[in-house]
């Protein structure tokens, strides 16, 4: 299934601070207190905190813009200011943020750790490749990527609608984010 990130509304973050855009969100239709995993790209264009999401993993991607700086709990400070590379910190950290420059916009997944651990991977360059039964989205950061279910181009997310998913394929610079996630075992 193709997901266009413009048939995806804007709606503002659970503190009111910001713009988010959902991707997608298993169970479906579920809410910050209920959701296993979520997928959003964020608009990031003032020095405003991010929400707290208590028992949530978060990972966090610059998509474009000139970043920012992270603090965490007033003490671990991280700088997202390299497109496309992953950073996973707790959902129940205080950060706060400064621009680097202008606006920024970037990838987020969020999952709650007492049902699932999930990852983003970057896939980049010319390739066909085969996701693996645990991946759920595939975002077309940049470029065009063949799917199955037709093309994507920068913006738009494919889910899988089997538990083996097809090849893609990634054409000259494409560059795709993966979000694999797995159940917790008890």
């Amino acid at each position: 299934m193709i997901i266009r990130l413009a048939d995806c509304p804007s709606q503002p973050w659970k503190n009111g601070l910001g713009r988010t855009r959902e991707i997608a969100v298993h169970p479906a239709a579920a809410g910050s207190d209920d959701l296993v995993w979520r997928v959003s790209i964020a608009e990031v264009d003032s020095a405003a905190p991010f929400s707290v999401f208590t028992g949530i993993d978060r990972q966090i991607a610059l998509l474009d813009g000139d970043g920012f700086t992270m603090t965490l709990d007033g003490r671990q400070v991280h700088a997202l200011t390299t497109p496309f590379a992953p950073f996973a910190f707790p959902g129940e950290a205080s950060v706060e943020v400064t621009l680097a420059g202008d606006p920024t916009r970037d990838f987020n997944l969020m999952v709650r750790r007492a049902q699932a651990r999930g990852d983003v991977q970057t896939w980049h360059g010319s390739a066909t490749r085969t996701p693996d039964p645990a991946t759920v989205l595939i975002f077309c950061a940049r470029g065009m990527i063949d799917t199955v279910d037709g093309h994507l181009h920068a913006g738009d997310a494919w889910r899988p609608t089997t538990r083996m998913p097809d090849p893609v394929t990634l054409h000259d610079d494409a560059l795709a984010l993966v979000v694999r996630i797995e159940p917790c075992t008890i």
